[in-house]
């Protein structure tokens, strides 16, 4: 044996497993690197398309596409009137894949580099936000007197005061709750696995504790903060609140406050806490961190202060 070799070692894994990962196909790899399950879901449905509209069967016809089938399928998409900001995301989650691809030396350039993308509107998100009067309406709605009641205002006023994502918020934990400096906060688990730390409003930590005390159970850091709850008094199961849960009792406590609000969703309590932030002085850079934004162009989105239908000449004008 070559003294200069390094000595044997043993693999776990067997010859069969070995090749069968030596075989797993670029894309997958590349999927697998995008962490945040929602991004990956929208990106490989994006791809999808695109390898369905140019007839891709074996991966080593991706060294043939060029700018010209690109620029063709942006001429599809624009045809199907998707918005700017889908034609977008769609270019970008094809220009990632490819960029992966020229990493590995699969292609020999990224074709989607140089396809112009539309515009997009960075003057006010398209997400509704609502008025000061509606937001405490709809604090107001939920029962007081009842376990699930107190649980979904406690939700509401998280969203409300403290902008998560919807997914950040069904994912909290008892444990996520913190002391830091004195003050309670939020751990929260952001797009990209990226954590930040969210100070606890006053009026949030009032209605989670109220909420934590009428369940009454034994405290379980591992435990999902908020859980569902049946007959209004007992917990159904272990499990976290989903989403899609919040998302139904968000339109139920709408309509109870009387909000008609087209496109009254979750993410328009975010828009809804950003705004109100904004409105009373927050620094946006500040209001970018807590939002968990990578670009603050993002933020300014929720930036709507030049927007508020009180401060119209409208009312301004006499006769």
């Amino acid at each position: 044996m070559d003294r200069h070799l390094p000595a044997p070692i043993h693999r776990t894994l067997t010859d069969g497993q070995f090749r069968a990962l030596a075989d797993v196909p670029l894309t997958s790899v590349w999927f697998a690197n995008i962490d945040n399950p929602n991004t990956r879901r929208a990106y490989r449905n994006d791809v999808g398309e695109l390898i369905d509209f140019l007839g891709i069967v074996n991966p080593a016809e991706f060294r043939e596409v060029t700018r010209a089938h690109v620029l063709a399928w942006r001429s599809t998409l624009e045809r199907r009137t998707l918005s700017a900001n889908t034609i977008r995301r769609k270019l970008s989650a094809a220009s990632s894949l490819f960029e992966h691809l020229c990493n590995e030396n699969a292609v020999t350039h990224n074709p989607v580099a140089g396809v112009k993308r539309p515009a997009a509107d960075n003057n006010e998100g398209k997400t509704p936000a609502l008025s000061d009067a509606q937001a405490r309406a709809l604090l107001a709605a939920p029962a007081s007197d009842t376990i699930k009641g107190k649980r979904d205002r406690a939700i509401l006023t998280t969203y409300l005061y403290h902008a998560l994502r919807r997914s950040e918020l069904a994912d909290l934990k008892r444990s996520s709750l913190r002391e830091r400096r004195g003050v309670m906060h939020f751990t929260v688990k952001g797009k990209g696995s990226k954590t930040r730390y969210v100070p606890i409003h006053p009026a949030g930590l009032s209605t989670i504790q109220e909420y934590l005390e009428a369940l009454g159970d034994p405290e379980d850091a591992g435990a999902p903060l908020f859980r569902p709850v049946r007959n209004n008094r007992t917990r159904t199961t272990e499990n976290a609140i989903t989403g899609d849960g919040i998302a139904r009792m968000l339109k139920r406590y709408g309509q109870q406050a009387g909000i008609k609000l087209d496109g009254l969703c979750l993410h328009a309590l975010r828009a809804t806490a950003a705004t109100n932030a904004l409105e009373h002085s927050a620094d946006i850079a500040y209001v970018q961190a807590w939002l968990g934004h990578a670009n603050i162009s993002t933020t300014r989105l929720y930036d709507r202060r030049q927007s508020r239908p009180e401060d119209s000449p409208t009312y301004r004008v006499e006769y």
